[in-house]
C-alpha cells in the first residue's frame, strides 16, 4: 500500500494487491516478464575466443544461425525467470534480407564512439509485476541501413557525433511502420499471457508487413549438462493452437487468433511454422549440421522462399507464426495491421474471444494508470508526468535474466570442444565462484546487457518507490556469497568483475530501507541487517586493499568515472608514484556515514550495533583528518586541499614529502561534498554508548576532533550535530565554483569537469609523452575505456543526484543561516534546499519541453519535437552534453538516468515548465490557484465499442483513434470497467470501489496540505519530510 502523509487505511490497488500476492508467495506474478535481453551476442558470457575480443567473436551477423550458450535475445522479448521459454517478435518488410528479428547496432571497433545501438524503439509502459507492457518499435519501410550505418561510422573521427539511423534517412516521407506491442496478465491465472501487436503505416502510401511471434526454448540440451530426455519441446495441435513441453515449466499452448485483413471481411490466417534452435553450423562454418532445421530456418523459409527449411512434421524447439499483410500494395496509409495471441498453462476452447481479449488488455492498462497515479498523486505537468511514466516504465524493461556460470565457462562444456588454452585467464580468472542465474536489473538492455555493481545501487532508488521487494533483491544479491568474492570484494561488471566501482552499496541499502518505510509503511529491518553484515566484509576490503600506506587516503583506481583523469586510473602510473585520490577517500568517507547510518538504525533494536557505529564514526574522522590535514615524516601539511584554488585534487605522492597535486578542476573535487551526515540529539542521547565514546574522542583526539567536528561544539538547525568532510568555509569556496555558469553549472546540471578547462586544459609532459585533460562537453575525444563513455565535462544524473541530496543534508545542518550566491555572479542569495531544488529543475529540464516545445535532449531535432508520432516519447541516455543538455551515450540507460522520476516525485509539483516562478508573489499564487484546481484521480483510459469491427486502429497508439470507432466512458467516479464481467478482466466489487473512495478522500487530503505547503514556500523542499528519508532518526515517522 502506497502511504501518504499519516495515512493509516489500508487500501490496495489492483497491481499493489499483485505485488502483495507476489511477495507472500501466493501467486507466483513475477515468473514471467520482459527478462529477454536486446543484445545476447558479444557479450563476455559467449566469448570463447583465444583473446577474449567478445565483439569479434561473436558478431552480429552470426546471431541469426548460431546458438547462445547463456542467453536469447529478440524485441520486446517476454521470458519466464529462468529465460527457458522466451518470446519476441521479427517483423519483415519485404525490402531486407533477412527478417528483423533482432535490434542492430554497431560493435565497439565499429563505433566512432564505442558500441552504439542504431534503432528507434521506445518502452513505454510497464509495471513491477508486469501485468500489462507496451513497447514501440519503429520499423523503416525501405530497406534497414545495416550496411550504410556501418560504413559511414567508420569514416567518422571521435571529434564526429554518432551516425545514428535518424541520420540516415530510414523514416524519410514517414515511410515507417509504428509498431506498438502489448503484453497483458489475465486478471487471476498469473500463467496466461496475452499479446497484442498493432502496427500503423505511417507512410503516404500503402506496404506490406509481415509479423512473425516467435516462441522458442533456450539451447540447454546440447552442452552435455541435462539429459536428453529432458529437451523441451514445440508441436502443432490444430491450425490455431501448438502445445509446448518444457520439464520444468510444463505444459503451455500457443494460441493464435486470425486477424482483420487489409480487404474488409477477408482475415488474415496465420501459418505456424516449427525448426530447432540449433546452430547452422553450415552457413556459418561450411560444417555438418546436427539436425536438418536449425535456428535460420524461419529467415530461409519466408525471405528466401526455402520451404524445406521448416519441420514438415509442425514440431521442434523453436516456433513462430507468420502474418502476411501483403494483399494487393499493402497496408493502406494511415491503417493498421492487428495480430493477437495468448500464452497460457490454459487452453481456450472455441477459439479467442477477441473482445474479451482486447477488455483485459485495457482493463490492465487501467490498473498501471492507477497504480503509477499513486505513486504521484501530487498534480504536476502532464509532460513530466510522462517523462516519470516512461522513466520507470524503463527500469522495468531492462530486467533481464542473466545466466552465467564461471566454472562452465571457463573450463568448456561435456559436449563442446575445449576451450583454447590459456582462454580462462584473460579475464575473471579470481572469480571462480561466480554462479549466476538471476532477473538483474540493467544499465541498458542493448549497450549493457549485464550488471554493473555501482549502476546497480542507483538504479535501486527509483525502483524502491515502485517496487520495493524487488529493489532489496537486487542490492541482497551482489552481497551474497555466488555473487561477492570471498575476500569481500562485489564483482564490478562482467568485463572485469575485480574492477573497482565506487562503494555507493551501503548508501543505496538505507535509501532503500527508508523510501519502502516512508512511501509504504514497512521497515525491512532483516534486509538491512543482513546485507550490512557483508557490507561489513566489504568495508574492510576496500580498507585492507585500497589504503596503501595506511594513512586513511585512498587510491581506489578507476572508480566507475572512466576517462576523468590525466591518467588511467586503472593502470599503474608513467610518473611511478601512488594516485591519491580526492574522489576515492571521499567515497570511503561517505561510506563510513553510511555504514554509520545503518548502525545506529539497527542499535534502535538491537543495541550491540552501538560499538559498530562508534567504530564507523572515529574511521570517518580520521579519514577527514587525513584528507584535510595530512602531515609528512617531517611534520609538514601535506593535503589533497588547494586552499588557493579553494577546491580538491588528485595527488601523485612518491613516498615521504615528495607528492604534487593535478589541478584539474572535476567532479574528483566535488565528490568530498558526498560525505555529510546530520545526527540530532534525541538520537545520540537514545545511545549512551555512542554518546560517551563520542564525547571521549572529543576530549581524548581533542587535535583531531577541532578540525573536522567543531560542529559538535556548535550546533546547528535543530540542535543538530553535523559531521562533514569539509567545513562552512571549505563548503562556500567549493560551491562558488559548483554554482558557476563559466564553470561547473550548466543549463541542465552540474558538469563532471569545469567549463574552465576549456580554454585552459592542464597537461603533463611525462618522458616525452603528454597527457592532457580539456573539457569535452559531447562524446569522448579519447578511446580510453572503450571511449563510449565521456567525465571530461558532460552532465551525469547518478552524481547529481548525489550532489542534491548533500546540498539538503547540509541545508538540515545549517537551515536558512547559510545562503548562496545562484547562479554565481548573479547576485540572486538562496538557502541549500533552494540550491538542490534549483539542481533538479535544471536536469528535469533535460527532458521536458520548453517554451518552444523542444527538448534538449534531442538537440534540435525537429522530428523528435513536433512530430506527433514521436514528440511524446523520450529515450533516457546515459549522460548529457555540457552545454546542450544533448542526450549522449546509450540511449536506453533508464538505469541510473531513472533517477529523474525520483526526481519529479520529490519537486514536480514545482519545477518551472517553463515558467513556473523562483520566488513567492502574486504569480506564485496564480500558478498554485490553477495547479488545485487539477487536483484528483486521472480519468479511466476505458474505451467502449460504437462498431463490431474488429480493428482496434488507435486503440494502442496514444491519442490516435479512428473517429467514430471508440467513444469516452461516462464520466464519473466508477473506475471500473464497463464490459462483460469476467474474472479474466477482473471486475472490481462493491467493497473495492467503497474502499477506493475511502483512500481516494484521504489522499485529498494529503495533496490539498502538500499543496497548501508549497503554495506558502514556493518551494517542494520539506526538511522533514527528506530528514525521515537520509537519515537515522530517534522518533521514524
Amino acid at each position: 500500500m502506497v502511504r501518504h502523509g499519516q495515512q493509516q487505511h489500508e487500501f490496495l490497488c489492483a497491481e499493489e494487491r499483485r505485488l502483495k500476492e507476489d511477495k507472500e508467495r501466493k501467486k507466483y506474478w513475477k515468473r514471467w516478464g520482459p527478462y529477454l535481453a536486446e543484445r545476447q551476442w558479444a557479450t563476455v558470457r559467449e566469448d570463447y575466443s583465444h583473446d577474449g575480443d567478445a565483439w569479434g567473436h561473436f558478431p552480429h551477423e552470426h546471431a541469426r544461425s548460431r546458438t547462445f550458450r547463456w542467453g536469447e535475445d529478440g524485441i520486446a522479448g517476454v521470458s519466464d525467470s529462468h529465460g527457458l521459454q522466451n518470446i519476441s517478435f521479427a517483423f519483415w518488410n519485404e525490402k531486407d534480407d533477412y527478417l528483423k528479428e533482432r535490434l542492430f547496432g554497431l560493435s565497439n571497433p565499429e563505433g566512432n564512439h564505442g558500441e552504439s545501438l542504431k534503432e528507434a524503439h521506445f518502452h513505454l509502459d510497464n509495471t513491477p509485476t508486469h501485468s500489462y507492457m507496451k513497447y514501440l518499435y519503429k520499423y523503416p519501410q525501405k530497406k534497414f541501413p545495416y550496411e550504410d550505418l556501418i560504413a559511414k561510422n567508420a569514416k567518422l573521427s571521435k571529434g564526429d557525433p554518432e551516425y545514428t539511423i535518424l541520420d540516415s534517412g530510414a523514416f524519410e516521407e514517414d515511410r515507417y511502420w509504428d509498431i506498438f506491442i502489448e503484453t497483458a496478465k489475465d486478471g487471476e491465472n498469473s500463467e496466461e499471457l496475452l499479446f497484442r501487436i498493432t502496427a500503423y503505416n505511417r507512410g503516404p502510401e500503402p506496404a506490406p508487413l509481415h509479423i512473425i511471434p516467435h516462441v522458442w526454448f533456450r539451447n540447454t540440451w546440447s552442452w552435455g549438462h541435462e539429459p536428453e530426455e529432458n529437451k523441451p519441446s514445440i508441436e502443432k495441435e490444430s491450425q490455431f493452437v501448438a502445445k509446448s513441453h518444457h520439464y520444468k515449466l510444463g505444459d503451455r499452448y500457443i494460441q493464435l487468433s486470425p486477424s482483420p485483413g487489409i480487404t474488409e471481411g477477408q482475415d488474415v490466417e496465420p501459418e505456424f511454422i516449427f525448426t530447432e534452435n540449433d546452430t547452422n553450423f553450415k552457413t556459418l562454418y561450411n560444417g555438418e549440421n546436427k539436425t536438418p532445421y536449425v535456428k535460420d530456418a524461419f529467415h530461409k523459409y519466408i525471405v528466401d522462399e526455402e520451404k524445406w527449411a521448416i519441420n514438415p512434421e509442425n514440431k521442434g524447439t523453436k516456433s513462430a507464426a507468420w502474418y502476411a499483410f501483403d494483399e494487393g500494395d499493402g497496408v493502406p496509409p494511415g491503417g493498421c495491421a492487428v495480430v493477437r495471441f495468448k500464452l497460457s498453462d490454459v487452453l481456450e476452447e472455441g477459439g479467442l474471444d477477441e473482445e474479451l481479449f482486447d477488455d483485459i488488455i485495457e482493463k490492465r492498462r487501467s490498473e498501471a494508470d492507477e497504480f503509477y497515479w499513486r505513486i504521484s498523486p501530487l498534480p504536476m505537468a502532464d509532460d513530466l508526468r510522462n517523462i516519470q511514466r516512461q522513466a520507470l516504465s524503463g527500469m522495468m524493461w531492462t530486467k533481464q535474466f542473466y545466466h552465467f556460470i564461471w566454472e562452465q565457462w571457463a573450463n568448456g562444456d561435456p559436449l563442446q570442444p575445449p576451450p583454447p588454452p590459456g582462454r580462462k585467464g584473460i579475464r575473471n580468472s579470481q572469480w571462480k565462484h561466480i554462479h549466476v542465474d538471476d532477473i538483474l536489473s540493467m544499465p541498458d538492455n542493448w549497450e549493457y546487457p549485464f550488471f554493473a555493481a555501482w549502476d546497480t545501487a542507483f538504479h535501486a532508488i527509483p525502483l524502491a518507490m515502485i517496487d520495493p521487494e524487488f529493489a532489496k533483491k537486487q542490492l541482497d544479491l551482489l552481497t551474497r556469497e555466488w555473487y561477492m568474492h570471498p575476500n569481500g570484494q562485489i564483482p564490478a561488471y562482467e568485463w572485469n568483475f575485480g574492477d573497482v566501482n565506487p562503494p555507493v552499496h551501503a548508501w543505496a541499502v538505507f535509501r532503500t530501507f527508508k523510501i519502502e518505510r516512508k512511501m509504504y509503511g514497512r521497515e525491512d529491518l532483516d534486509f538491512l541487517e543482513r546485507v550490512f553484515q557483508k557490507l561489513l566484509l566489504n568495508f574492510t576490503w576496500w580498507v585492507n586493499r585500497k589504503d596503501f600506506d595506511g594513512n586513511n587516503v585512498f587510491e581506489g583506481g578507476f572508480l566507475g568515472l572512466d576517462n576523468i583523469g590525466l591518467f588511467n586510473r586503472s593502470e599503474p602510473l608513467p610518473t611511478g608514484g601512488t594516485l591519491q585520490q580526492a574522489d576515492s577517500t571521499g567515497w570511503m568517507a561517505f561510506y563510513c556515514l553510511c555504514m554509520l547510518n545503518i548502525a545506529l538504525e539497527l542499535a534502535k533494536h538491537r543495541r550491540i550495533y552501538e560499538d559498530i557505529a562508534s567504530k564507523f564514526f572515529e574511521h570517518f574522522i580520521l579519514i577527514s583528518d587525513a584528507m584535510t590535514y595530512k602531515e609528512n615524516e617531517n611534520g609538514e601539511e601535506s593535503s589533497l586541499w588547494n586552499e588557493e584554488d579553494g577546491f580538491y585534487y588528485d595527488a601523485i605522492s612518491w613516498g615521504g614529502p615528495w607528492s604534487k597535486q593535478l589541478p584539474v578542476k572535476s567532479l574528483v573535487g566535488l565528490i568530498p561534498l558526498y560525505a555529510v551526515l546530520t545526527l540530532e540529539p534525541e538520537l545520540i542521547n537514545k545511545f549512551p554508548s555512542f554518546k560517551k565514546r563520542v564525547d571521549w574522542f572529543i576530549k581524548n583526539r581533542n587535535d583531531v576532533a577541532e578540525r573536522n567536528i567543531a560542529s559538535i561544539a556548535k550546533k546547528g538547525k535543530g540542535e543538530r550535530m553535523l559531521l562533514s568532510l569539509v567545513s562552512k568555509d571549505r563548503l562556500v569556496r567549493i560551491l562558488e565554483k559548483m554554482l558557476d555558469e563559466t564553470e561547473f553549472l550548466s543549463e541542465h546540471g552540474i558538469r563532471s569537469l569545469s567549463k574552465f578547462h576549456k580554454d585552459k586544459p592542464y597537461a603533463m609532459d611525462v618522458n616525452g609523452q603528454e597527457f592532457k585533460v580539456s573539457y569535452v562537453p559531447g562524446d569522448s575525444d579519447s578511446g580510453l575505456f572503450g571511449g563510449n563513455s565521456n567525465w571530461r565535462g558532460p552532465i551525469w544524473l547518478c552524481v547529481n543526484f548525489l550532489l542534491i541530496e548533500s546540498l539538503l543534508r547540509f541545508y538540515m545542518y545549517y537551515g536558512d543561516t547559510l545562503q548562496v550566491e545562484c547562479p554565481t555572479g548573479s547576485g540572486e542569495f538562496m538557502h541549500l534546499g533552494h540550491v538542490a531544488e534549483e539542481l533538479q529543475h535544471r536536469l528535469q529540464h533535460l527532458f521536458a519541453k520548453d517554451d518552444d516545445g523542444r527538448r534538449a535532449i534531442n538537440a534540435g531535432n525537429d522530428m523528435l519535437d513536433f512530430d506527433p508520432n514521436w514528440s511524446n516519447y523520450l529515450w533516457f541516455h546515459e549522460f548529457f552534453d555540457g552545454d546542450t543538455g544533448r542526450g549522449l551515450g546509450a540511449s536506453h540507460q533508464t538505469g541510473w538516468t531513472g533517477l529523474i522520476a525520483k526526481m519529479i516525485h520529490d519537486s514536480g509539483i514545482n519545477c518551472r515548465l517553463p515558467h513556473t516562478p523562483r520566488t513567492p508573489g502574486s504569480a506564485a499564487s496564480h500558478y498554485f490557484d490553477e495547479i488545485f484546481s487539477k487536483v484528483g484521480r486521472p480519468k479511466p483510459n476505458h474505451r467502449r465499442r460504437l462498431s463490431t469491427t474488429r480493428s482496434i486502429a488507435g486503440r494502442s497508439d496514444f491519442g490516435a483513434e479512428t473517429p467514430g470507432e471508440f467513444a469516452d466512458e461516462a464520466e464519473g467516479p466508477d473506475y471500473g470497467f464497463t464490459r462483460r464481467p469476467s474474472q479474466s478482466v477482473g471486475v472490481d466489487d462493491e467493497e473495492y470501489q467503497r474502499q477506493r473512495e475511502i483512500d481516494d478522500s484521504y489522499v485529498l487530503d494529503y495533496v490539498t496540505s502538500q499543496l497548501q505547503r508549497v503554495r506558502s514556500q514556493s518551494t517542494s523542499f520539506d526538511p522533514m519530510d527528506r530528514e525521515n528519508e537520509f537519515e537515522a532518526q530517534a522518533n521514524d515517522l
